[in-house]
């Protein structure tokens, strides 16, 4: 308000005793500009777990099989059909989020009230207040136990890109080319020129690419274009910016 019944010292020592800021320029109440960019950053937080969720149900799909859910033993994936392992958890948390979500609008909404102080907030604030961080809450922890738990298949990711035929090194030919001495131009249309073939389902990538007279490139040095090695070369130093690196120094002991 003005202060004009309480000291803005008053203010400052009640804030500074219970480790609280105090709001700059306020009316009755403190603007709800602040209280929607706490829902603001809630929702984006349920986005991020919901981007998350949505991976791993992709994952889980029956052609793709590179991650899922923990399944325990008796658990029930579908009352029709017995055979099937749904990402429920996952499935669950990407509801989650839009509920979540649901909450900012409202909450910019209530952004605007006459001349500074109405109640129009109140009833939307005693809703989305306890309900969305419940239910944030709720879908952190879950989150949590799902990466804990969650199930992973090497052998599968191994299978998916071989399936493709070698189509996944083409970018590395490309530039192998280029960089020795052939037009990109060139480049770029023998490379495609052969991609399209495996897509047909014509052969490998590798037979295509040794059989086509403009890729100038020995067998041994196609052969190092195909590792997949090179890709990983720095997945350390991103762990890293993500974990820390005492966290990678104890994950190698």
């Amino acid at each position: 308000g003005t202060f004009a019944n309480v000291d803005p010292q008053v203010e400052a020592y009640v804030a500074d005793q219970m480790g609280l800021a105090v709001e700059p320029v306020s009316t009755q109440v403190i603007p709800r500009d602040r209280h929607a960019a706490y829902f603001a950053a809630l929702g984006v937080v349920a986005s991020s777990i919901e981007r998350l969720a949505t991976e791993i149900r992709h994952l889980q799909r029956t052609e793709v099989l590179e991650a899922e859910e923990f399944f325990d033993v008796g658990q029930k994936g579908s009352s029709a059909m017995p055979h099937k392992r749904n990402p429920i958890l996952t499935e669950n948390l990407t509801g989650l989020a839009r509920l979540i979500r649901s909450a900012v609008v409202p909450a910019m909404e209530n952004v605007t009230l006459w001349h500074e102080r109405d109640i129009s907030h109140s009833s939307v604030e005693r809703g989305i207040a306890p309900d969305t961080t419940i239910h944030l809450d709720f879908a952190l922890r879950r989150l949590a136990g799902v990466v804990d738990r969650l199930l992973i298949y090497p052998e599968n990711m191994r299978k998916n890109l071989d399936r493709l035929g070698g189509l996944v090194h083409s970018q590395r030919v490309l530039l192998a080319l280029t960089q020795a001495g052939v037009a990109r131009e060139v480049a770029y249309s023998a490379v495609q020129r052969n991609a399209m073939k495996v897509w047909r389902g014509e052969g490998t990538f590798m037979e295509f690419l040794l059989a086509d007279p403009e890729v100038t490139l020995t067998e041994a040095e196609l052969s190092e274009l195909f590792d997949l090695g090179y890709h990983f070369k720095a997945v350390d130093t991103v762990f890293a910016r993500v974990f820390g690196q005492d966290a990678m120094a104890k994950a190698a002991e």
